[in-house]
């Protein structure tokens, strides 16, 4: 498979969220905010109290509440209209959760999100159309 390298004026955004803030909605509207067309999450710590995933290979979604750390947070978040982010939490038995992220991600003691973006003419979603349609 050939691919063209996305190239561009790379940044980092730091943010901090605080408790009680869903951070689904905080991002995309922190790339509103900030006009990111091209944005995606580099990395992420922190805990949540509720999360609302959907499970693969169905439409079902399921609801959590307790204390959770964030194990892992990826995705992107085109233009701040929509995002794509999978999640993968750990209880405080170490079992681990995951799926994607539809909202109600709420924040507990912090969330620690660095956001890169990439000065690109197209956001990801539509890089990505483009390399299918090529390939």
């Amino acid at each position: 498979m050939n691919m063209e390298a996305i190239s561009g004026q790379f940044q980092c955004y730091p943010l901090r969220l605080h408790p009680g803030q869903e951070i689904y909605s905080s991002l995309l509207k922190f790339v509103r905010s900030n006009h990111l067309t091209s944005a995606f999450i580099l990395t992420c710590v922190g805990s949540v109290t509720k999360a609302h995933l959907r499970m693969t290979n169905t439409e079902a979604t399921k609801h959590y509440e307790g204390h959770f750390e964030i194990v892992s947070l990826v995705g992107t978040l085109s233009g701040g209209e929509k995002g794509h982010l999978h999640i993968c939490l750990s209880n405080e038995r170490g079992e681990v959760i995951g799926g994607h992220v539809m909202g109600d991600l709420i924040v507990y003691t912090t969330a620690e999100v660095m956001i890169g973006s990439c000065k690109i003419s197209l956001s990801p979603d539509q890089w990505i159309q483009k390399q299918d349609m090529t390939n």
